[in-house]
């Protein structure tokens, strides 16, 4: 148990560390950080479902308990559909003076909420096995690259300062920490505990790659860009398939 502690705190620590990876990205060209941030969400799309796929559901769906599991998977994706409606419907009833401001407020909300699912993700995972969890971790890294470097650039538009903006940027990421603390000091009070985290976690990395990420990589018009992306994706699959070895 004390390996799993120290395995899920140093992840979800490194994940919280990734929000300040835009202190690089302001030395980049904003049309040059455009097309690099397609190339990252199509890796981070495929090791999304990767990860789903190849290390989570192949854990969760054995046995008596796989009926029970897929419900979990299915249920967790409808939740992510509600919240994020719910997130834009606060958002589409701003006024239009305070519609800037009130994106990037979202933008924080929606993104500590989405940390610390991320760290119950992490830890749920490591409780169910050390290699499924550094699957787990690692296709959530992937993720947050993009993810913060986007976040930022929003944060900045919304009316923020720079320096602002990459502080609530790293504040949010702090919740992954609070999320891996819940499931491990709760975790022992239910048995089925990492399953049904587990299955959420598949949903909402599922619901991501998408509803979120997919869609946007279907705007690219141009079949050169378009291809590289697929090869950025299955590079992100191919990673999640390698860490098998791990196991």
């Amino acid at each position: 148990m004390t390996l799993t502690w120290i395995y899920t705190l140093s992840s979800v620590g490194v994940v919280s560390l990734i929000s300040l990876i835009s202190i690089f990205a302001l030395a980049i060209k904003q049309e040059r950080l455009q097309s690099i941030l397609l190339y990252l969400v199509s890796f981070s799309a495929g090791a999304l479902l990767g990860d789903v796929f190849i290390h989570i559901l192949p854990e969760i769906m054995g046995g008596e308990s796989a009926l029970r599991n897929g419900i979990y998977v299915l249920v967790g994706i409808m939740l992510f559909f509600v919240l994020e409606r719910v997130l834009m419907w606060h958002h589409s009833h701003s006024s239009h003076d305070e519609k800037i401001h009130s994106v990037a407020y979202l933008t924080i909300i929606g993104d500590a909420l989405h940390n610390f699912l991320d760290g119950i993700a992490i830890a749920a995972a490591f409780l169910i096995s050390i290699p499924v969890g550094i699957a787990t971790a690692t296709a959530v890294i992937f993720h947050e690259i993009p993810q913060e470097i986007g976040q930022f650039a929003v944060l900045v538009h919304g009316g923020w300062s720079r320096t602002k903006a990459l502080l609530y940027n790293f504040f949010s990421a702090l919740t992954a920490i609070l999320g891996a603390l819940l499931v491990l000091f709760f975790a022992k009070s239910f048995e089925e505990a990492p399953a049904v985290l587990l299955g959420l976690s598949a949903a909402s990395f599922v619901y991501i790659a998408m509803s979120d990420l997919i869609p946007e990589l279907q705007k690219e018009p141009h079949i050169g860009r378009f291809a590289l992306q697929l090869v950025w994706m299955t590079a992100g699959i191919g990673i999640m398939a390698a860490l098998l070895l791990l196991e």
